[in-house]
């Protein structure tokens, strides 16, 4: 599935977590599956960030919350239970960063039946300004994500301004 030259875990391998040089950005995203409801659109297009070395992997788990509030790591080669295998290309994304309380505050975030994967990933594309800013020894002191529902609002709000005056 992967135009790398070696599979992740292998030696030299883009996507290798293990081998974090000049570290771009690193990131986590928890996305959560209403019902453990998986279709696998999302798949190709994160195969083809890794593949066009957008981001590394370096870490890559799905959880499940039973009916009953029990939190469960999932193996990532059948995630929806049909014993089919889903997600190959990613087994052995595991830098050890993820640990068994992440998993947990994971689980907690759902509710009983859904499932999610933890994402754990380096912002290749940055990695460059990220080592010149070290360099430079400048540091990051603040970050965050402006959800795009809010960004819609704002800029409605705005066009709504602008057609008023």
């Amino acid at each position: 599935m992967s135009n790398a030259p070696d599979a992740p875990g292998e030696p030299n391998h883009p996507n290798d977590p293990g081998e974090l040089v000049e570290p771009g950005p690193i990131d986590y995203l928890v996305i959560a599956f209403p019902g453990s409801h998986l279709t696998g659109e999302g798949l190709p297009l994160l195969v083809d960030l890794v593949d066009r070395d957008i981001i590394r992997i370096l870490d890559l788990t799905f959880v499940r919350k039973d009916e009953d509030g029990t939190v469960t790591a999932v193996e990532l080669a059948d995630v929806t239970g049909d014993g089919q295998l889903d997600l190959t290309v990613f087994e052995g994304a595991s830098s050890g960063v993820l640990g068994d309380t992440d998993i947990t505050e994971a689980g907690q975030l759902l509710e009983p039946g859904d499932s999610a994967v933890v994402l754990l990933y380096e912002n290749r594309w940055a990695a460059p300004l990220a080592a010149a800013l070290r360099r430079a020894d400048a540091r990051m002191i603040a970050g965050g994500r402006v959800p795009v529902q809010d960004l819609v609002e704002v800029l409605d709000a705005l066009e709504e301004l602008d057609t008023a005056s």
